[in-house]
């Protein structure tokens, strides 16, 4: 299956561009949100280099972000760079439980690999992958069973359609689970029979 950025661009903007005046752009360096500079301008979600699994971070990032913080740079959120250390490398696997749960339902309906990240190769490695691990698969798990986010839910709903993903996320989502994040039986995630 082809993966290209310039889709997730189209379907983004397709859904967002016209009422949250919100656009998806590729950028040559570092992501960033930049809100609209004027009543009538856009808001910008830039990803990394073109990189597919960026957009889809980034995009994860602003489904999550509430009215107030889509006014701000980048959400208003504190941001360390890779070489963190250790308590910095604990806050950012706290707030990057959600965004990288949202990835990874997109990655599935996307029909695309996800990779789970601690993004600290030159610090001092994560605070704790496997809880970290442990606490992205619960709320991944916890998205499909409750559901998503309403503008993430579009989002998802629109990658299922565009890549044809509908009837098999489910099940995909069981088997990639247990790459990401294996379990002990007593934290079960109960099993749906209807799609999501």
């Amino acid at each position: 299956m082809n993966h290209s950025p310039n889709d997730l661009i189209m379907l983004f903007n397709d859904l967002f561009r016209e009422d949250y005046r919100t656009i998806l752009v590729k950028g040559s360096d570092e992501p960033e949100y930049l809100p609209a500079a004027t009543p009538d301008g856009l808001a910008q979600i830039v990803f990394a280099h073109g990189y597919y699994a960026s957009a889809l971070h980034e995009i994860s990032h602003w489904c999550i972000a509430g009215e107030r913080r889509r006014t701000l740079h980048d959400y208003g959120y504190w941001y360390c760079p890779d070489g963190r250390t250790p308590e910095q490398q604990q806050v950012f696997e706290q707030v990057e439980v959600k965004p990288q749960a949202l990835e990874w339902l997109f990655s599935l309906a996307a029909g695309s690999r996800f990779h789970i990240s601690v993004d600290n190769l030159s610090g001092d490695g994560p605070a704790d992958e496997r809880g970290f691990r442990r606490k992205v698969r619960e709320q991944a798990g916890q998205y499909l069973s409750d559901g998503l986010p309403q503008r993430a839910g579009q989002f998802f709903d629109a990658l299922r359609t565009f890549y044809g993903t509908a009837d098999t996320v489910l099940e995909s989502w069981y088997q990639d689970a247990r790459r990401i994040a294996p379990l002990s039986s007593a934290l079960n995630i109960p099993r749906k029979t209807e799609t999501v």
